[in-house]
């Protein structure tokens, strides 16, 4: 297929048994330009059946040529750090087949570097892409599941056999990025268990205890000496559970239980009930990573679940996992934070392409979404849900409980007080799906929000207004202007100071004067 000259021109190095499927997918989109092996016969084949693909045998002689935008890597692991720098230093954006690297120092080396030059830097977690994957993360995000408890995979089959990386971190990365994009969580600890077999300090089975907040568990179970190919993905609710199987035909891929339990006092009856397949519309996951990644490039963004920052995350847990092998122990993940200029507590929840500001601070059990960004030293306090795709501005304070959710904007210098409520739909019903609907909020610089208080979606809060504890916000709030009441109704004017102003518009604390503006109060500034 000839090139598009709309798409990205993209080279695929290393054509094994993984990356034809990327040359073939690229050349159907009409972005593959050029192709990279070291052997003859390889390059010999790709010629036969892709005309007009350019091929090389040096990685250097490829990024020397013109016309290139963009590389995706699929040779060996232990290749992955200094051929995925060379392609970075070269300033063409990458997709990396998982893992990333198989040590963390040149993963941030490379995803440092990436940022820098502003490239696209992917892992090709495609599991992500597959139509079983997107209905499972919908259901469990709608709550279909009730609870989730425990989460297992199983990736077993007779080879094919590696003699780089043990199983673990040959099949193992395709798991442990699906499961911890299915929950929205990071595990804390993991315990590791494996046997070698065939060679000798090469684990050909293994096994992976991941334990996450909220009691969480999870279970991977992976081998390249089981007698027949299974590929199956459980996930257990107290009101369902959903088993995702590859290796099964389209019509049975996604199997529904709506089982659920009964308590009696004590007593635990299970309630049983029929099981549903899924209806999902077949597509090739692979195609659908290649497509994104050319979109990615297009637009200078790649998406929160294959960003390089989640091929951080699943490499820091594949190496405490190597590190439970050894030691017989179960080992904690360390965290990974994109700048050191900014405190996250432990148990706080980082999400892949968060933006935080210096000298921000995050605490106990928070929660930021992909796609949010926090202003420099802003502080939010414990339990505190930001996102998706949510502003906070410079030096902003958020108190305990309060989550703001796509839609909500805060300008510099807000104070939102304790449990206080943004909505973003108008009129939710849980069985009415709504988000298309959702409403957006603007809270003005340096207002107040008080504890308690609820905003109502669609409403703006006006610059240095003052929503008073335990009021409702059904129409916009002007600047300078003291809400309070259910339904909020203005009572009054208050300074920048936060003081009520006099009846002649002058703050007694400050003596600050201020005028009717067309928004609100403005100050009248002195001479």
């Amino acid at each position: 297929m000839p090139l598009n000259p709309s798409l990205p021109h993209v080279a695929v190095v290393g054509c094994g048994y993984w990356g034809v499927n990327l040359v073939r997918n690229f050349y159907e989109l009409g972005a593959l330009k050029a192709v990279c092996d070291s052997n003859p016969q390889t390059l010999l084949k790709i010629e036969q059946s892709y005309p007009g693909v350019e091929t090389y045998s040096s990685l250097s002689e490829l990024l020397a040529q013109d016309g290139l935008e963009a590389v995706a890597l699929a040779t060996p692991a232990p290749l992955h750090a200094a051929e995925a720098l060379e392609v970075l230093k070269a300033g063409l954006h990458l997709m990396v087949e998982k893992p990333l690297t198989l040590d963390i120092s040149s993963a941030m080396e490379a995803s440092e570097l990436a940022e820098s030059k502003n490239l696209i830097l992917m892992v090709d977690h495609l599991l992500n892409r597959h139509p079983a994957v997107v209905k499972i993360k919908e259901m469990v995000s709608e709550g279909r599941l009730g609870k989730i408890c425990h989460i297992y995979s199983r990736r077993l089959n007779l080879g094919k056999l590696r003699t780089e990386e043990n199983v673990i971190w040959s099949f193992a990365p395709h798991d442990v990025a699906l499961i911890t994009s299915i929950l929205g969580l990071k595990p804390l600890f993991v315990r590791a268990f494996g046997g070698s077999y065939l060679t000798q300090g090469l684990e050909d089975i293994g096994e992976l205890d991941l334990r996450f907040q909220g009691g969480v568990t999870g279970h991977i179970a992976v081998s390249w000496l089981n007698p027949f190919k299974e590929q199956k993905l459980t996930v257990v609710g107290l009101e369902g559970a959903l088993v995702f199987e590859d290796s099964a035909p389209w019509p049975q891929k996604l199997i529904y239980y709506p089982h659920s339990f009964k308590w009696s006092g004590l007593n635990v009856t299970p309630v049983k009930a029929e099981a549903k397949a899924i209806e999902l519309t077949p597509l090739e996951p692979l195609k659908e990573q290649c497509h994104l990644f050319l979109s990615s490039v297009l637009s200078g963004q790649s998406p929160p679940d294959s960003h390089s920052q989640e091929g951080l995350t699943v490499l820091k847990i594949l190496m405490a996992a190597e590190r439970s092998l050894k030691s017989g122990q179960e080992e904690k993940i360390e965290t990974i934070n994109e700048t050191k200029d900014y405190f996250a507590h432990p148990t706080a929840i980082i999400d892949p392409g968060v933006t935080i500001g210096r000298g921000v601070k995050i605490w106990h059990f928070s929660h930021i979404l992909s796609g949010s960004n926090l202003g420099p030293d802003s502080n939010l306090g414990q339990n505190v849900v930001v996102g998706p795709k949510v502003k906070i501005g410079r030096g902003c304070k958020i108190q305990n409980n309060v989550s703001l959710y796509e839609g909500v904007e805060l300008e510099d210098e807000v104070f939102c007080g304790p449990s206080m409520v943004f909505t973003n739909v108008n009129n939710p019903r849980a069985f009415i799906g709504r988000m298309g609907e959702k409403r957006s909020t603007l809270v003005g610089r340096g207002a107040t929000i008080g504890a308690n208080a609820t905003v109502v979606c669609g409403h703006n809060v006006g610059k240095y207004a003052f929503i008073g504890a335990g009021a409702t916000l059904t129409t916009n709030a002007p600047d300078h202007a003291l809400m309070v009441g259910v339904p909020a109704k203005r009572v009054g004017w208050v300074c920048r100071c936060a003081v009520k102003l006099d009846s002649d518009l002058k703050c007694p604390a400050c003596f600050l004067t201020y005028r009717q503006g067309p928004s609100g109060l403005e100050l009248i500034e002195s001479d």
